[in-house]
């Protein structure tokens, strides 16, 4: 039943970010050989389609297109937006993609950057937030430098990994975990308030989209030695905390080492500082 609702809200959420894309390229009433190229390249660079086959790919622009000719007005649109892309990290990035449609031609019409604006103002995006995507899009770059995690938002997930190794986390351990790292000087800017967030995303990542995913993020997301050992210590922090890992959170710590690309007499001193 939890595979079945995350599977279902991570088709609803490519489902909108397509959607967004498509709006985009329809604004000024014609849509380009060079915006619908815009759109697959967008879509196929981004990890949340990752595993989409060619097949699923077309049969989600057609069933977007389908939804979007059957919506009453642009409002109702933007409500269904709303209600599948809840968090602001998703809906920065269904703006993103709607830029990167719009500027695909180098320059976009009145209409189009109508509608960026009204994109903006639904979905909450901030004028900085939106300069930062413009500048990205416009230097020929990629939405993950506009879109890219805190680092603490990664270390923090990355002990939710091993918090979660046997499959769930009860909301004791989330407040255990969130008191346990706001006390490390890596965390010392982020408020209390603000770790809970950054657990509770990385809870809602991983459920959404799976451990193979949630590594693949980490990987692209952590790209320093010294960061993946930072990462890697604060793991075995966790792992460590009851006494020697269990199972399951040495299966984590395995996979994390093979993700971060750790040797061994590397990991067995952080295991002992551990």
């Amino acid at each position: 039943m939890a595979r079945e609702q995350a599977v279902k809200a991570r088709n609803d959420r490519n489902g909108a970010l397509v959607e967004a894309m498509l709006l985009a390229a329809m604004a000024d009433g014609r849509v380009t050989q060079r915006e619908m190229q815009t759109l697959l390249s967008r879509v196929l660079e981004r990890p949340e389609f990752e595993g989409t086959r060619p097949d699923e790919l077309n049969a989600l622009v057609e069933t977007s297109a389908a939804r979007l000719s059957e919506a009453r007005n642009l409002e109702d649109v933007l409500a269904s937006l709303r209600r599948r892309l809840p968090d602001h990290k998703n809906r920065m990035l269904a703006f993103g993609l709607a830029a990167a449609v719009a500027l695909a031609d180098q320059r976009a019409t009145r209409d189009e950057l109508g509608l960026l604006k009204t994109f903006q103002a639904a979905l909450g995006i901030s004028e900085d937030e939106v300069a930062q995507i413009i500048d990205v899009i416009e230097n020929g770059g990629s939405l993950a430098e506009a879109l890219g995690e805190p680092l603490e938002r990664l270390f923090a997930e990355v002990m939710v990994l091993v918090s979660a190794a046997d499959g769930k986390l009860q909301e004791a351990e989330a407040r255990a975990l969130v008191e346990s790292f706001a006390a490390d000087p890596l965390f010392e800017n982020v408020s209390p308030e603000r770790a809970q967030s950054f657990v509770s995303e990385a809870v809602s990542a991983l459920a959404a989209e799976g451990l193979p995913q949630r590594l693949h993020v980490l990987a692209h997301g952590l790209t320093t030695h010294a960061q993946r050992v930072k990462a890697f210590r604060l793991a075995t922090k966790i792992a460590h905390a009851g006494g020697s890992p269990s199972h399951p959170e040495q299966r984590i710590l395995d996979m994390l080492q093979a993700t971060f690309g750790l040797a061994d007499d590397e990991v067995a001193r952080l295991g002992r500082e551990g």
